[in-house]
């Protein structure tokens, strides 16, 4: 359109997003630039924000299209046009896109301002009118398979959502690997449910999650699961360096047991409970994929390692330890352990020795 001689200065299109971290995306064009993508995140300072844009101004009045001649002083009160006409902008005109209604995605918002004396001409906007509709099914379409990715890889991990969309989606349908297991348990959590009330719990839980998620993700490692208070996060091994994913699910262990550190000390100055984690690493092999109804799949991990580390778990409280490590994990990593004992673990034949780190007090 510029190379046609459309005096396009600036574009921009909008659309309201359905991922958890952010409201809104936008990608937004500047004539001699690249297209730069900039998400707005959920809060409401940018709630407050969006009521002072003019889409807000077009939705609230039930209008699809609006104009605003920046050279004779309009629109100004928007702060982005005001910055637009301070900058040279002369002429800024937005129209509104409506998706399907069976879609929580609204619709999208496309703008264009011109540095041009005179602005657009009439003919412009009309072919700009013509060219609308193809624009926003393209956007839609967009739209759509973003957002799909997006929610998938947010319920279930960007690892996992990946195998999805290539094609796993049966009952059965994965394999076995070896990994590294991290199954982290809020300590005594239970007991707070009879102290506090169901949102205050939901916040806590909110707030132990989101320090896991995070040291589990910088390791590369993957949540697959929340189980009530507990966390199950796997470390898939590589054929030729299986310490090296012990090492990562280690060092996931070790911070976010300090961060946990951290957040009590904080939470507690201000009268609220200390919420301790227990953790338990071990290494075994998994089945990896599909498990469930026709209709209602999970795609996780099981097997017999799965199971000895829920049982292992149930050692931290016995033997007042946050953090356990397996046999097999100890080998594995090759870090100084102290070896704490043999144990029988209820449903698993076999007793399992158990391990803590080297040095490390009750």
């Amino acid at each position: 359109m510029i190379a046609d001689g459309f005096p396009i200065w600036r574009a921009s299109i909008r659309m309201p997003s359905l991922h958890p971290m952010y409201r809104g995306v936008a990608a937004n064009f500047m004539r001699g630039g690249e297209t730069v993508l900039e998400n707005a995140e959920h809060g409401s300072a940018t709630e407050r924000d969006f009521e002072k844009t003019p889409i807000f101004y077009l939705l609230s009045r039930g209008e699809r299209t609006g104009r605003w001649n920046l050279a004779r002083g309009e629109g100004l009160d928007y702060t982005e046009l005001n910055e637009f006409a301070l900058s040279g902008g002369t002429d800024h005109v937005i129209s509104l896109f409506e998706f399907p209604k069976e879609v929580a995605l609204r619709g999208l918002g496309f703008s264009l301002t011109s540095d041009a004396p005179g602005g657009f001409s009439d003919d412009q906007l009309a072919i700009v009118a013509a060219l609308f509709p193809a624009l926003g099914l393209a956007a839609y379409r967009v739209a759509v398979s973003k957002t799909a990715s997006d929610i998938l890889a947010v319920y279930t991990g960007a690892r996992t959502s990946a195998r999805i969309l290539a094609g796993e989606t049966r009952r059965g349908m994965g394999g076995s690997i070896d990994a590294a297991i991290l199954l982290a348990d809020l300590r005594n959590f239970t007991a707070l449910t009879e102290v506090y009330q169901p949102a205050e719990i939901v916040g806590f839980l909110n707030e132990h999650f989101e320090l896991i998620d995070r040291h589990v993700e910088e390791n590369s490692g993957e949540i697959l699961k929340f189980m009530g208070d507990s966390v199950l996060a796997i470390f898939p091994t590589e054929a030729e360096d299986p310490q090296k994913a012990c090492r990562a699910a280690l060092a996931s262990a070790q911070n976010l047991l300090k961060a946990n550190e951290e957040l009590n000390r904080e939470r507690t100055r201000n009268g609220g409970p200390d919420i301790g984690i227990d953790v338990v690493l071990h290494l075994g092999e998994v089945f990896y994929g599909n498990v469930g109804a026709h209709g209602r799949l999970d795609f996780t991990v099981i097997g017999r390692a799965v199971n000895e580390a829920s049982r292992l778990e149930k050692l931290c409280g016995m033997l007042e330890q946050h953090l356990l490590l397996s046999e097999s994990f100890a080998a594995t990593s090759a870090v100084p352990c102290e070896y704490l004992g043999s144990f029988e673990l209820r449903g698993v034949s076999k007793k399992a020795d158990v391990f803590r780190l080297a040095g490390v007090a009750s």
